[in-house]
């Protein structure tokens, strides 16, 4: 009797090859998913980086704006003080945006809000505004400034030429004055010089030795001449004996005394109107 040979069945095979089929599918939907997800996180990562990295070029782009604007404004300060003006207002406008930069520098990179940028962005146009209206204020003082400069030099030229021409016309008068009173000057002719004793006589002596025991006083007699530059008026005349070493003789109490003649102080003997 020959021994018989056992099949499986067809059925259970085929449920075999199913499932083996399914669980592939599975797995390939799985890694279907798998990859989807991660394209689109890879998506999500590089707009999230562009985004990022748009940030941080607006913040360092907004960064360097605020520098420029500081430098400007210290620039301001600088042609005001030169200007010989007080620069407060800029001195705070310049601390203020020393404080925007430092807030500025303390953003990460990404957290750069649009409301933040935004902000930044319309302070820097106000200060841009405020910038340009001072820039023209500062041209106008300058302006002002350099034709008030041009117009003191003309009138320190024109007082420089006038003190000139004061001083020459001064000059002229003093050498017209002094030649005047060189002119005025009355020459005194025919001197005649005698001396009277105590009986007023005069005393008579050919060798013009007078002896000063034998002298009470002295007379002098004189011409003037005619003088037609000197003012006729009454002149005072003035007589200065000299002792033989050149000083003169004179005595307050017996009408002597000091007179101003070339300018100089001089004693007189005696004067007579």
């Amino acid at each position: 009797m020959e021994p018989q040979q056992e099949y499986p069945e067809p059925r259970s095979n085929n449920s075999r090859v199913l499932l083996w089929v399914a669980l592939v599918l599975v797995l390939l939907g799985i890694n279907g998913v798998l990859f989807y997800l991660n394209s689109q996180k890879k998506t999500e990562n590089d707009q999230l980086t562009t985004q990022v990295q748009a940030k941080d070029t607006k913040l360092q782009a907004q960064i360097k704006e605020y520098e420029d604007l500081k430098a400007s404004y210290e620039r301001q300060s600088q042609d005001l003080q030169k200007l010989g003006l007080s620069n407060d207002s800029l001195e705070a406008r310049i601390a203020g945006i020393n404080a925007d930069l430092l807030k500025l520098r303390s953003f990460k990179a990404g957290s750069f809000s649009l409301a933040e940028q935004q902000r930044f962005k319309q302070r820097a146009l106000n200060l841009e505004s405020q910038l340009k209206k001072k820039d023209d204020q500062i041209a106008d003082l300058k302006q002002s400034n350099e034709s008030l400069y041009t117009e003191t030099t003309t009138l320190k030229e024109k007082q420089n030429k006038l003190t000139d021409t004061i001083s020459t016309i001064a000059k002229t008068n003093r050498d017209l004055s002094e030649k005047v009173t060189v002119a005025s000057r009355i020459q005194a002719d025919n001197v005649r010089v005698s001396v009277l004793n105590k009986k007023d006589k005069e005393t008579d002596d050919d060798k013009d030795e007078y002896k000063a025991r034998k002298v009470d006083r002295v007379k002098v007699a004189f011409n003037l001449s005619r003088n037609d530059v000197t003012p006729k008026d009454t002149k005072t005349i003035y007589m200065r004996i000299l002792e033989p070493d050149g000083a003169a003789l004179y005595n307050l109490s017996t009408g002597g005394g000091t007179f101003t003649v070339d300018g100089q102080e001089a004693f007189y003997t005696m004067k007579q109107d």
